[in-house]
């Protein structure tokens, strides 16, 4: 099976996790958009979605999804989305779509995070994709020569021969050369540091469940 195969057989799966009557939170990326689509086909089981991103925001409104606003909802009961990397703990890495920011506002609104992946993006340790950051502009170098301490190498990510901005009007730097084996404890040093708006590895915000897209089928790894 194609990659491409793979995201929409777990897109397609993922649908057994949304609770008939309630908002489901959707995330961004080229997995996230098989879900959305198949979540288009029953979209009169859910009163509506939060989504991560003016992408998503745009898919789910063409198909007639009505879409809220984090602040005109409580608690939802699930949050959808991809992952770049994802450990045997649930701990992510995330970013790769320029999103991290806003999935993980609507990840901590969500009573549960259900990662849906091929296989390719289980790792032991996370690192190997490179971390993403989302920073304010005027701390870039700083952030980068923090980074440099550790013997990791942060660029700055760039589209069309200027610095990528995202939907949050920011920046972001892609960091490699990092082996990260306390997730919980390197996502709450780097949050720290002024000028970074969020790292993109999710282990505050993790997935309880993964959806991960096999040759042999949907592989359910479950780390409640």
């Amino acid at each position: 099976m194609t990659q491409d195969e793979l995201k929409g057989m777990v897109g397609q799966a993922a649908l057994d996790h949304v609770v008939p009557g309630e908002i489901v939170g959707v995330g961004t990326g080229s997995t996230v958009n098989h879900f959305i689509d198949a979540l288009g086909q029953v979209k009169e089981r859910i009163v509506g979605a939060v989504s991560s991103s003016v992408a998503s925001t745009q898919r789910l409104q063409a198909l007639g999804i009505k879409v809220f606003d984090c602040n005109e909802v409580g608690e939802i009961g699930v949050y959808i989305d991809g992952a770049d990397e994802i450990d045997g703990s649930g701990y992510m890495i995330k970013g790769g779509g320029a999103a991290l920011t806003r999935e993980k506002i609507v990840a901590a609104q969500a009573k549960r995070f259900v990662c849906i992946a091929d296989g390719s993006k289980l790792v032991e340790v996370l690192g190997r994709f490179p971390l993403p950051v989302e920073v304010i502009p005027m701390a870039a170098q700083r952030i980068t020569r923090q980074f440099a301490a550790m013997r990791a190498e942060a660029t700055l990510r760039m589209r069309d021969g200027a610095p990528l901005v995202t939907d949050n009007g920011q920046h972001i730097l892609d960091v490699r050369g990092l082996a990260i084996r306390d997730p919980l404890g390197f996502e709450s040093e780097v949050n720290q540091w002024p000028g970074v708006v969020t790292v993109g590895v999710f282990a505050h915000q993790r997935a309880k469940v993964c959806l991960l897209g096999t040759p042999t089928g949907v592989r359910t790894l479950s780390f409640d």
